[in-house]
């Protein structure tokens, strides 16, 4: 077996390879080789290194600052329950096409299957969401390019730092050859939309203004800028201007609109994809072609664009009414979306707060470097504080994080932060409606559950977020009016700090039924 100390430098030698600026640990002995040449690597300079107690949190920070710096982000822990917990993490990069490279410290393979202390099977521990390979030696290992890649080693005693290790070389991979993109080129003529998903980049936004179509942009589609864009859409799609739609080109991974599932569905739509990142890249529902980019031959010069923005207009004017000046959940993503100033970051949490934003925000002018992000890969709400603090040590200037109190309680060691740790700028929204409003919009609202739907699907906890954020030595500020709201975004305080804004739940469904009208009463 090779030297502990050796391997693991030479480890670190190949992250740095790989371009690998970040590097996250969590304590253990097992993995105390990685633990020294990290360290040393850091106080060379050569790599960031942040610390995490919880290796689910861990997993998810490193997400994070891969998700948004584009660059592989490595996260190691010890054996056993620990190489576990990065799972979540892992499922999530390997479905949103992220670069995470998991290291698992192991026993030597000899001990498997004996009852070792802290042992287990960790070879394949991840299934074939991220490639594995288990390592006691130098052996080719390919650079993580769209997904997660798990490296379990096989560490020998001595664990600490030896002055007697030798300098290993690790051996180059060979390259793969270059994949030829296929490239569809459209014709003007049938009702066309574009759809664009999460991570569907600039692509859409330029096919739909190069054509003169509608824009259905998700806000973490990264396409969301510019004058194409629709709003509304999701609520137009039940209109007769919805109806009328004859083609669907569809870009990223659209997962916020049952109305938008609904429209790529329809056997009289014709789907075109553009191929997406991520571990599954076949699309739920019938496509005739599939392609890695596309162009347009022409620009649709009838009037299909123009009543798609008056009509978006017109609902619009009758939604901002609606909200009006109630500190209700969508004036909250309201005023969060227009507080991200020019390169700034906005990360949104799963459930209600992405989809109230995608009904609330507007259109920036493209150039201006606003990012938008979101854990879309899987749509949970796992690690979401994780991610958006690691999205946000890659990042100079103003940092958001949008989402609700289940979201937030469910990563709350995210916020566990040692004294010797990287602290970044982000200020943390937290819509506190005391549950899990998402399902009164969902079957499980009906009135027909009501007697069972607070203890089983709203699940109200009670929680002092004051006093929570006070055990966790986090600034806090609660807000109960619009104004208040404002006056808190518009004062950061730097480093993380925690902004609760209580709105009520007891009429979400009656709400979002009232939005809903609004695209059906309209021709």
């Amino acid at each position: 077996m090779t030297d502990a100390t050796a391997l693991a430098r030479a480890l670190v030698d190949l992250w740095v390879g790989w371009g690998v600026e970040h590097v996250v640990l969590c304590p253990g002995s097992r993995s105390a080789p990685l633990a020294f040449a990290s360290y040393d690597a850091a106080k060379a300079g050569r790599v960031r290194l942040h610390t995490r107690i919880d290796e689910r949190t861990a997993g998810f920070l490193a997400l994070g600052i891969a998700k948004t710096s584009g660059r592989p982000a490595v996260v190691f822990c010890t054996s056993g329950t620990a190489a576990a917990n990065l799972h979540p993490a892992v499922l999530e990069a390997a479905h949103a096409g992220v670069p995470l490279v998991v290291v698992t410290a192991d026993r030597p393979a000899s001990l498997r299957g004996t009852g070792a202390n802290q042992t287990t099977d960790q070879v394949g521990l991840y299934g074939d969401a991220a490639p594995c390979f288990d390592i006691s030696g130098p052996v080719p290992v390919p650079r993580p390019l769209a997904g997660p890649l798990h490296l379990n080693v096989q560490f020998v005693e001595p664990l600490t730092p030896s002055d007697q290790a030798p300098q290993l070389e690790w051996p180059s991979q060979p390259v793969e050859a270059d994949h030829v993109p296929s490239e569809g080129v459209l014709s003007i003529g049938p009702r066309t939309v574009v759809v664009a998903g999460d991570d569907a980049g600039p692509p859409a936004r330029i096919l739909a203004k190069d054509a003169h179509w509608p824009l259905f942009a998700e806000p973490s589609s990264g396409s969301r800028t510019g004058n194409h864009p629709i709003r509304s859409y999701r609520l137009l799609l039940e209109s007769e201007l919805g109806q009328a739609i004859e083609r669907v080109i569809v870009f990223g991974h659209p997962t916020l609109s049952r109305p938008v599932s609904r429209l790529l569905s329809r056997p009289d739509v014709e789907v075109i994809s553009v191929r997406p990142r991520g571990r599954w890249t076949e699309r739920p529902h019938p496509v005739v072609a599939t392609y890695d980019q596309v162009s347009v031959s022409g620009r649709d010069e009838s009037d299909w664009f123009s009543l798609w923005r008056a009509l978006d207009r017109a609902v619009c004017a009758e939604l901002d009414g609606l909200v009006g000046q109630e500190l209700g959940p969508h004036a909250v993503a309201r005023e969060v979306s227009v507080s991200v100033p020019p390169g700034g970051m906005l990360y949104l949490g799963a459930s209600n707060p992405i989809r109230d934003l995608d009904l609330m925000a507007h259109s920036p002018t493209p150039g201006q470097r606003r990012k938008v992000l979101a854990n879309r890969g899987l749509a949970g709400i796992d690690g979401t504080l994780s991610s958006a603090i690691g999205a946000a040590l890659t990042r100079r200037g103003r940092n958001l994080l949008l989402l609700g109190d289940v979201t937030f309680m469910h990563d709350l060691t995210g916020l566990v932060i040692g004294p010797h740790e990287e602290r970044p700028d982000l200020t943390i929204v937290v819509v506190n409606d005391d549950g899990g409003s998402i399902f009164a919009s969902l079957e499980q609202g009906s009135p027909q559950f009501a007697e069972s739907f607070d203890r089983i699907f709203a699940t109200p906890h009670g929680v002092d977020f004051s006093a929570l954020c006070a055990a966790l030595k986090v600034p806090h500020w609660r807000v109960t009016s619009r104004e208040e709201l404002r006056h808190a975004l518009a004062s950061p305080h730097g480093g993380i700090e925690v902004v609760e804004v209580v709105v009520r739940r007891d009429n979400r469904r009656e709400v979002d039924e009232v939005i809903r009208e609004l695209g059906k009463s309209h021709k």
